[in-house]
Formats: C-alpha cells, sequence, structure tokens
C-alpha cells in the first residue's frame, strides 16, 4: 500500500487530491495535525516517511520541502512554479507525448503545471511538435481568475467554488 502525504492540505489544491483519494482502499494518506502543519521538523518526518508527496504550496515553501527530502524513494509531486523549469524535473503531462509520459513514470520529482499553463500547452505544444508553429515564436496568452485558487478561507468568505 503506498503512503501519501499532502503537504499544504488546507488549500484548494492539498484539499481538492485529498477529496480524490479519501476512501480509497489502496493508499495510506499521511495526515499531518493541523496545529504541527507549519512545523520544519513534523514535515520533514512526513515528507520521509512518504512514497509520495504532493506539494501544494508556495514556491518558496515549496523549495525548503524538497530540501528536507532524505528518502531517495519518495517521489515528490510539485503543484507549485518552483520547479517548472528545474534540471531533472519532469513537467507536462502524460497525454503530451510518450516522452513525458515516461518522464512522469519514471520520475522522481514531477512539477504539475497549472490550470493556465495546461490550457496553453494543450494548444502549443502540439503545433510546435508538428513544426506549425516555431519553438521561439512570440506567443502569448490573456487569463483570468478567480478566488477559488486563493485556498478554503477566501472560499469560505465568498461561498463555494461551484
Amino acid at each position: 500500500m503506498k503512503k501519501v502525504f499532502i503537504d499544504g492540505s488546507e488549500g484548494t489544491t492539498g484539499l481538492r487530491i485529498f477529496e480524490r483519494f479519501e476512501g480509497r482502499d489502496d493508499i495510506e494518506i499521511l495526515k499531518i495535525p493541523s496545529e504541527l502543519r507549519k512545523d520544519p521538523d513534523e514535515i520533514k518526518k512526513y515528507i520521509n516517511a512518504s512514497d509520495i508527496t504532493f506539494l501544494c504550496l508556495p514556491d518558496a515553501a515549496a523549495r525548503e520541502a524538497v530540501a528536507m527530502v532524505e528518502n531517495e524513494n519518495t517521489i515528490i509531486i510539485d503543484t507549485s512554479t518552483a520547479h517548472r523549469t528545474e534540471e531533472g524535473w519532469a513537467y507536462g503531462y502524460p497525454e503530451l507525448s510518450p516522452k513525458h509520459r515516461e518522464a512522469i513514470k519514471s520520475g522522481k520529482r514531477i512539477a504539475v503545471p497549472g490550470c493556465y499553463a495546461t490550457g496553453f500547452i494543450t494548444i502549443a505544444y502540439p503545433m510546435i511538435a508538428q513544426g506549425m508553429l516555431p519553438k521561439d515564436y512570440p506567443v502569448a496568452a490573456f487569463a483570468m481568475s478567480g478566488y477559488s485558487g486563493a485556498g478554503k478561507k477566501t472560499i469560505a468568505v465568498y461561498g463555494t467554488e461551484e
């Protein structure tokens, strides 16, 4: 049974990941006590006890969490922007290409594209891969966000995400 730790389980992304795993009997979710969720020693303990840790944190905290990894078998899946361009990190999603699929499948460090990046990559990557769009073409994308990315405290003030 895989052990999963969600660092940042109080935010929107962490809550959604937790909801998807909740009730499954093929994984064990390691739950840090709420009062200890910002204690570096506790975080380090949970990260290194996990098979997979999801980082649902601001960039600086995600970098700090990665620095705590001592267990060479722990897989880190980072939802922040901290490691998206870092050497040695798989980035993208498996449906993009066999290369992306293999990097994510075999990687120990995986940087997740956010919702805006996913939308953009889904359109731009196939055009670049097929030579329809030059790699250095200055493409721009405009997007707007609501409040849901601010986490559960903001959602509680403004209502549900529906």
